[in-house]
């Protein structure tokens, strides 16, 4: 039985939403009859027949917008955008993220500067752009992506660890600051997720630790998760449906783990 969570008419940005994690979170709003702005980089033929496709799936409206997530002025031309196609901004999903695995002596400096420019300013420059928008309309609800490495920490990871923990940080603040507008600000905090960018890590884990790739799987990858199962999409898409409805109004500031276990222990 479907569930009604609604938010059918409201208009939702989510970033990093050309594949992955955040190309499901954007299917789940749409079908919910959200009309959703879709942001991320990748083949333009493929974006659009993405975009179209939901679209036609889904009689929700589907916007593109290609901000560069390491570029202020881009990132608050997305949430201009978003006002200007719909007339408003209900939902904010930061989501984009990059990741490099490597000892911290061989961490290329360059590298760094990415991972905090994608993952933790651009869900600064989003929701400083976004909040008058929904502090106006007495409404709204920011969901970040974090991730379990926002909550525990693993080698090799020193970038992804440092910014996924600033977004939790920056969540709690701005979910206290906002507690009375009606404006709420959570992080969903995902074990590991079988996407192309996990799969990447897994051959970076394997070249780092000199082991192979079916070892970094059950050793490394699922080692710290109790459950020894990958996070599904639909796992993290019925959370975000529930924080994003009314049902979700007294959930704020909240690091929500989605992980099989891993940071219980």
């Amino acid at each position: 039985m479907a569930i009604d969570y609604g938010i059918s008419g409201h208009v939702a940005v989510v970033t990093g939403s050309t594949s992955g994690i955040g190309q499901a979170l954007a299917a789940a709003l749409a079908e919910q009859g959200v009309n959703v702005i879709l942001n991320g980089f990748g083949d333009p033929a493929k974006i659009e027949a993405d975009r179209r496709d939901l679209q036609a799936r889904t009689n929700a409206a589907i916007r593109y917008h290609g901000a560069d997530m390491t570029k202020p002025d881009e990132i608050a031309d997305l949430i201009d955008y978003a006002v200007r196609e719909f007339g408003r901004l209900d939902i904010l999903v930061n989501n984009a993220g990059v990741q490099h695995v490597a000892p911290i002596e061989d961490f290329p400096p360059e590298k760094w500067d990415a991972l905090m420019a994608i993952i933790l300013s651009s869900t600064f420059h989003t929701t400083r752009a976004a909040v008058p928008i929904m502090k106006a309309q007495g409404r709204g609800r920011i969901v970040n992506v974090a991730s379990a490495h926002g909550l525990v920490a693993s080698p090799f990871k020193s970038a992804y660890v440092a910014a996924k923990f600033g977004v939790v940080g920056f969540t709690k603040a701005i979910g206290v600051e906002l507690a009375r507008t009606g404006v709420t600000c959570n992080a969903i905090c995902p074990g590991y997720v079988k996407t192309s960018l996990v799969e990447a890590q897994i051959g970076d884990q394997a070249r780092s630790r000199g082991i192979p790739e079916d070892r970094v799987v059950e050793e490394v990858i699922l080692a710290a998760q109790p459950n020894k199962t990958f996070v599904e999409y639909d796992h993290l898409a019925g959370l975000l449906l529930y924080l994003v409805s009314d049902m979700g109004a007294s959930a704020t500031g909240a690091a929500l783990s989605v992980d099989g276990g891993w940071t219980a222990t």
